[in-house]
């Protein structure tokens, strides 16, 4: 049970991930200093998400022995 829960965080990160790779694209143009704030958002939620994975995959290894 618990793993699924995590598995279900790491890929809300994803989705999040690019939701604001979608706001990334409709500022652009016309509010470049926000574009860029989401752009980090999305290389930050990216990164969340093969962090909790790994975490994940570890604590998985770690309850088999």
């Amino acid at each position: 049970m618990v793993n699924k829960v995590y598995r279900f965080f790491e890929y809300a990160y994803l989705i999040i991930a690019a939701f604001f790779a979608y706001e990334t694209v409709q500022n652009w143009n016309s509010q470049p200093n926000r574009a860029y704030l989401f752009l980090f958002f999305v290389v930050l939620a990216v990164f969340m998400f093969f962090f909790k994975r790994n975490f994940r995959k570890k604590i998985e290894e770690r309850n088999k022995k």
